[in-house]
C-alpha cells in the first residue's frame, strides 16, 4: 500500500528516507487535550488524498450505549472513514475501572492488536485513539496503550495542551514511551487558544524538546464546532506535511511571538 502518513526517517548512515506509516497510535498527555479532534483531522486529510482510513477506539468510557461517542465525532468531521469501537462503558473512569464497576468484559491489548491488524489489511492508514494517557489501564492485568503500540510496532503521536504544565506531562509521556521501546513521532497541540498567554507561546519551542520529537501541528480551540469544509481547511493549515498539511512550526512560532 502506498497510502498512510509519511515520516522522515534518518538511517544509521545519516541519510534521510521516507517511512510510510500505516498504523499510528494517538495518545494524549491526559484527558481533554484534543485527541479526538486531532484524530479526525489526520483522518480527514488522509481521506482527501484518497486513502482508505480506519479509526479504532479500543474503549469508550463515560458514554451510554445510545449516545454518540468519539467515533461519531470523527465521522462527522472527517467524513466517510471506517470506525470500530471495541468496548463501551457508561462510567467516566479509566477503561479498567469502568469495566470493573459495570461488570462488563475489559478490553485487552491482544484484542486491540488483532483488530488493528484486521483493519490494516484493508486500509491504507489505521489510527488508534487511546483513552487519556499512555499508561491508562485497560484491564486487570495492567494492559495499556503503550502495550498496544509496542505489540504493533507502531509510532506514537502525542497530543498535548498548549499552556502551563504541559511540558512535564509531555516529557513524562515521551520518557515512558522511550523506556518501553516505543518511537514518538512528534507532538501536536490539540487546542491552541485564541489568545495565547506567555506560557503557551514559549511552549511552542519547548514542547518538541519535551517530546523528543518535532512539533507536527497546532489546531485551534473550538475546531470541533465548525463545518466539515472548514474543518478540513483548518486541518490542512494546522497539520504537518507529514499528514498532508501545510503547517510550518517555525513560521507558526514566529507569528505567535509577533502577536505579543
Amino acid at each position: 500500500m502506498t497510502g498512510g502518513v509519511h515520516a522522515d526517517d534518518e538511517g544509521p548512515d545519516g541519510c534521510s528516507s521516507v517511512q510510510v506509516v500505516s498504523v499510528l497510535v494517538i495518545s494524549g498527555t491526559g484527558t481533554g487535550v484534543g485527541k479526538t479532534v486531532v484524530t479526525a483531522a489526520i483522518a480527514a486529510l488522509s481521506r482527501e488524498r484518497g486513502d482508505r482510513v480506519a479509526v479504532l477506539k479500543p474503549a469508550q468510557t463515560g458514554v451510554a450505549l445510545d449516545e454518540p461517542g468519539d467515533l461519531a465525532e470523527v465521522r462527522r468531521l472527517a467524513g466517510d472513514v471506517t470506525t470500530r469501537e471495541l468496548r463501551r462503558y457508561p462510567d467516566p473512569l479509566s477503561p479498567e475501572a469502568a469495566a470493573r464497576r459495570s461488570g462488563l468484559r475489559p478490553v485487552r491489548p491482544a484484542e486491540v492488536a488483532q483488530a488493528a491488524g484486521e483493519l490494516e489489511a484493508t486500509h491504507d492508514l489505521v489510527l488508534i485513539e487511546g483513552a487519556g494517557g499512555l499508561l491508562v489501564r485497560f484491564d486487570d492485568g495492567g494492559g495499556t496503550l503503550a502495550d498496544i503500540a509496542w505489540s504493533l510496532g507502531a509510532l506514537v503521536l502525542v497530543v498535548a495542551q498548549a499552556g502551563l504544565g504541559t511540558l512535564n506531562a509531555t516529557a513524562l509521556t515521551a520518557e515512558v514511551a522511550t523506556r518501553r521501546g516505543l518511537n514518538v513521532a512528534g507532538v501536536v497541540i490539540g487546542a491552541w487558544p485564541a489568545d495565547p498567554d506567555l506560557a503557551a507561546q514559549s511552549n511552542l519551542s519547548d514542547l518538541p524538546v519535551a517530546a523528543g520529537g518535532p512539533l507536527l501541528g497546532v489546531l485551534p480551540t473550538g475546531l470541533g464546532a465548525v463545518t466539515r469544509e472548514e474543518f478540513i481547511e483548518e486541518a490542512r493549515r494546522g497539520l504537518s506535511p507529514w499528514f498532508g498539511g501545510t503547517f510550518d512550526p517555525e513560521c507558526f512560532t514566529a507569528s505567535a511571538s509577533a502577536q505579543t
